[in-house]
């Protein structure tokens, strides 16, 4: 059995746009995933640790606990041994409290994440899990009770994939740019809708398995 952590934020915890609502882990981009990979064969088991808001490595001002590092190690170790991490996060750090924030600094959030797992304090022996980034569809005009939270992003939020990209080279992780399959919601400008979901699982299935026949033959 492969075991595959998803961290993320609200895009992978599969709240439906403009409710408080959740879609059914089969319907959710880490279930499509986890029911592609077992019908192809390969036995695994997709983990879902994803918080709404969550940032790559900033608080939020309102809620406890959105710094995606904060913790992170320790997840690693509780669901290790990992054959697989996937980080996709990014599109809170462009919220109107981080005005500053850009993809340069969203990438660089990315990067922290990606050092801090590999150090995490797993038992010995266990293997330090490789790594995909997943650049988030990029943030398209905001609408609904979420676009306060989103004001002037579009500009902020340019060029997210490219340097994405780019920390992935430079960090020897896989990369993939949730943008090449679908956009964000068409409902709330932010979010993905339910067949965004089923897009982008099955989209990641070949190159998930891509990363694990490097580890054995799949």
């Amino acid at each position: 059995m492969r075991q595959i952590l998803v961290y993320g934020d609200s895009l992978t915890w599969g709240i439906i746009p403009n409710t408080r609502k959740r879609l059914e882990f089969d319907e959710r981009w880490p279930g499509v995933l986890e029911n592609q990979l077992n019908e192809a064969g390969l036995r695994a088991r997709v983990i879902e640790d994803c918080l709404n808001g969550r940032r790559t490595v900033w608080d939020d001002p309102f809620k406890p606990g959105r710094n995606g590092l904060q913790g992170l190690a320790q997840r690693i170790e509780i669901h290790s041994p990992l054959a697989l991490v996937i980080l996709m996060l990014g599109t809170n750090d462009f919220q109107f409290c981080h005005a500053y924030n850009d993809a340069w600094a969203a990438a660089q959030g990315v990067a922290a994440l990606v050092n801090e797992l590999r150090n995490a304090p797993i038992e010995p022996g266990m293997p330090v899990p490789p790594v995909m980034i997943v650049a988030p569809p990029l943030i398209r005009t905001p609408k609904g009770p979420i676009a306060p939270k989103f004001k002037a992003v579009a500009e902020r939020c340019a060029g997210l994939a490219e340097a994405y990209r780019q920390i992935a080279t430079e960090l020897a992780c896989g990369f993939f740019d949730a943008e090449q399959v679908t956009s964000s919601s068409v409902v709330d400008g932010v979010h993905l809708d339910r067949d965004q979901h089923a897009k982008l699982g099955k989209a990641l299935t070949e190159p998930v398995r891509a990363i694990l026949r490097q580890q054995t033959s799949v």
